[in-house]
């Protein structure tokens, strides 16, 4: 997977166990809560109490007024639901794991693509010990090796997120290998920002968090994504055509108004910093379309740090920030206030839930 090798990233700042996969129509129907969340973090009840909105009086005028040059637009019938309540009404997760497969589109439950590492993921048997997982197909290229293959021993890599740590080469067969090594000992979305290893052992009694290429006892190996923020669309056509009109259309917004930032990073650039866009399979609630899912990192330059390194130094992802009902004209405004700084500017219309690792709040 090119856009992965070798990278380290970052961005401007602002301020018991069950699988979440494709299965759930929304994450609403996921089972098991969230017992594992650490302590001091809290559940924020209302909408525009989770993050910070943007202040004319602060961020001048612009917050308030979408886009004016935006010439994309959704088709005449998109129609999406607007009465419902978005915000706290999806359930909480611990991480998320992209996998990569070349591929914008999937079967309906991506966890039925026979001889994938998400079907040895939901159907091995292996659940993590750190909270829910939510699990997603992605666009993601698949690395050279993959093709050489034959189905069911194909190798991939994986974005695991809130840690920003992407895990070389995953067969289905070291699925297990996967959860044990990795995913149960990443940090959360209920990991304190800034904690130390060590503290974090103490606070919940697990090994603590590890950084990547760390040696351990399997053949996988990992290394930090070299994204200062990634920003997940759902396209899965098969589930709801909304969301594969939807994605190709934001993507194309987003990068418009990336690219003079310098800051778009497309499949091949393993350039660190910048922001990288990427389809997923179903998250639920495609009623709602278009749902976009921002991690962003608090500092932008974090691999720029004198002394630090990268490797043991990375704190992850600081937000998670899940919107929807995005239009093509907002996503100049998601761009220079959410991705950017992590605010969202119409959290009663748009906010489906997140968390903030800095403030130690969640949705959840």
């Amino acid at each position: 997977m090119h856009l992965f090798r070798r990278g380290t990233s970052s961005l401007f700042s602002s301020s018991n166990v069950s699988l979440v996969s494709s299965r759930t129509d929304t994450d609403t129907d996921a089972v098991g809560d969230n017992a594992l969340a650490q302590e001091g973090f809290r559940s924020v009840s209302e909408s525009d109490q989770l993050f910070t909105k943007p202040d004319p009086a602060v961020d001048g005028e612009e917050c308030l007024h979408d886009c004016a040059t935006c010439t994309v637009k959704y088709p005449a019938k998109f129609d999406i639901d607007h009465e419902d309540e978005l915000y706290g009404q999806v359930k909480g997760w611990a991480t998320h794991l992209l996998v990569a497969t070349g591929k914008s589109d999937w079967v309906r439950d991506v966890a039925d693509e026979v001889g994938s590492v998400m079907e040895a993921i939901e159907k091995g048997g292996v659940e993590p010990s750190n909270g829910r997982l939510k699990l997603s197909a992605s666009n993601m290229p698949v690395p050279d090796e993959y093709h050489m293959h034959e189905a069911g021993k194909q190798p991939t890599d994986v974005l695991l997120l809130p840690s920003f740590t992407v895990v070389e080469h995953v067969t289905p067969q070291l699925a297990p290998d996967l959860i044990e090594h990795f995913v149960n000992k990443s940090l959360t979305t209920t990991t304190p920002l800034g904690a130390s290893p060590a503290s974090q052992a103490g606070r919940d009694g697990k090994e603590s968090p590890q950084p990547p290429n760390t040696s351990l006892s399997t053949p996988l190996r990992s290394h930090p994504c070299p994204h200062a923020a990634v920003i997940l669309l759902c396209s899965q056509r098969t589930r709801d055509a909304r969301c594969g009109q939807s994605a190709p259309l934001l993507r194309r917004e987003f990068e418009r108004h990336l690219r003079p930032l310098g800051l778009y990073r497309d499949m091949d650039d393993t350039r660190p910093g910048g922001v990288g866009i990427y389809f997923i399979s179903h998250v639920g609630g495609h009623k709602y379309s278009a749902n976009v899912i921002v991690y962003r990192r608090r500092d932008f330059d974090w691999y720029k740090r004198e002394g630090a390194d990268a490797s043991e130094n990375d704190e992850g992802a600081a937000q998670g920030i899940w919107l929807a009902r995005v239009r093509p004209e907002e996503c100049e405004n998601i761009i220079r206030y959410t991705v950017l700084q992590g605010k969202v500017l119409k959290p009663g219309k748009q906010l489906r839930g997140g968390f903030d690792r800095a403030r130690g709040v969640t949705s959840w």
